[in-house]
């Protein structure tokens, strides 16, 4: 894959700075290349723990756990990752815990990779299904608005909010071809 660029975009930096400044003390994840300033940020920060997830379903109950021993949780997760979680979701509905999540989009603008597309197109639909609040980024100067109002929405009104950043916003992925 071609390197990535050195420069972080301001709207990642706006976007770890309202998890930072809404007190998330935990923020969990499955590598991705589209959450790569928020995970290494997490990573520098020595007031947030950050946690290697070996699959994303992993996040919600470590997310509700957070909650219970009165900390607050993110789940970093690409849109793939959203039909593993489908059946643990039934947990945060049943306990009425909070939820926040932020989902990189894969399957739409520009996607190469054919696997990707089924679950990019129903990531919002599944979701909904399962009682999640969804809100989208498409641009980066809505980051840390949108971004900010869905963590007020879980985490001050107890609702359960997915933010979906755009594929279009990441950037195009690039693959070297030899």
């Amino acid at each position: 894959m071609n390197q990535p660029s050195t420069t972080t975009p301001s709207w990642q930096e706006a976007v770890f700075n309202v998890l930072k400044n809404g007190g998330v003390r935990q923020i969990a994840y499955v590598p991705d290349a589209g959450h790569s300033h928020v995970i290494r940020s997490a990573i520098a920060d020595p007031d947030i723990q950050d946690i290697v997830l070996t699959t994303e379903e992993e996040g919600v109950a470590l997310a509700s756990g957070a909650w219970l021993g009165g900390q607050r949780a993110v789940l970093l997760m690409q849109s793939s990752g959203v039909g593993n979680c489908v059946n643990m979701f039934s947990l945060l509905q049943a306990a009425d815990f909070p939820f926040f999540t932020l989902v990189t989009m894969r399957g739409e603008y520009a996607e190469f990779n054919p696997w990707q597309g089924p679950m990019g197109r129903a990531t919002q639909a599944a979701l909904e299904l399962m009682g999640i609040h969804v809100l989208r980024v498409s641009r980066p100067e809505e980051a840390e608005e949108i971004v900010s109002a869905g963590f007020d929405a879980a985490f001050g009104a107890g609702d359960k909010v997915a933010v979906l950043l755009g594929q279009n916003l990441i950037g195009r992925k690039k693959w070297e071809r030899n």
